[in-house]
């Protein structure tokens, strides 16, 4: 196959009549990333023992001391999510924050432990980890910085990185996202969700994503940047938006 190596530019080895369609997917669209869209992969926490607990964990940290309540949020890991859904793994963030920027320009300083004494206790026990690893705030009881801390809070796109077909959901700010996922905020989200879980997606990811190597894509952000998505018109809002939004109620009855 002859390829045109361009420098500013990705290239794929394609046949000429998979180059044709490639080009017509690029053309009727705008790539992801000249969208009005933020991608970010998932909360690191540097010790997921430690920051990540289980149901039963919660309830005692919070039985301990209610206040616990404030800074524990559900989170979703890449295996939770699902095409148009997903199953909570009964799995919580102890979100001790270092401090952010919140949308309306607000700055959050970081969470202080001590306010949060069973926390404390807990992470304590994992002290030897934590007070060593990289991934920390201003104390090692605090998670990394995360500019984006906010984001977590609205309605995004969210998907996991490694998947044999497209599997994007949505989440209206409920749930925090562990590291193997990404999430997506902006403009239209319920619009861009109906092309992600798309045919025209997995074909054009099965061509130009990297791999696993056994048969997996991995979705990673400047992969999902080159793919081109319509402009949102009322008319395809109208059309989509509600079709969409029918699809999330199923995926939730399901679950």
């Amino acid at each position: 196959m002859t390829v045109p190596f361009k420098a500013a530019d990705s290239w794929t080895i394609l046949s000429p009549i998979e180059q044709s369609i490639k080009s017509k997917i690029e053309a009727v669209g705008i790539p992801l990333k000249d969208w009005n869209i933020r991608i970010n992969y998932g909360i690191k926490t540097g010790c997921n023992e430690a920051f990540i607990i289980d149901g039963i964990k919660r309830a005692e940290l919070i039985r301990n001391d209610p206040k616990s309540a404030e800074i524990i949020r559900p989170i979703l890991r890449g295996k939770d999510i699902k095409r148009y859904g997903y199953s909570f793994g009964n799995q919580y963030l102890i979100a001790t924050h270092n401090g952010y920027c919140d949308s309306k320009g607000n700055e959050i300083p970081p969470i202080n432990i001590n306010d949060y004494p069973a926390i404390k206790a807990h992470l304590d026990g994992c002290w030897d980890v934590i007070s060593v690893r990289t991934d920390k705030g201003v104390t090692p009881y605090n998670l990394r910085n995360c500019a984006y801390w906010d984001d977590f809070s609205k309605q995004k796109v969210i998907w996991g990185e490694i998947s044999d077909r497209p599997k994007f959901a949505f989440d209206n700010g409920e749930y925090m996202q562990e590291a193997t996922t990404f999430l997506m905020t902006g403009p239209k989200p319920k619009y861009l969700l109906a092309f992600l879980n798309s045919q025209l997606s997995m074909y054009f990811f099965s061509k130009i994503g990297t791999t696993t190597g056994i048969g997996t894509v991995r979705w990673k952000k400047f992969k999902l940047e080159e793919f081109s998505i319509p402009q949102p018109t009322p008319k395809r809002c109208d059309m989509l938006v509600p079709l969409i939004d029918s699809l999330l109620i199923t995926c939730e009855l399901k679950v």
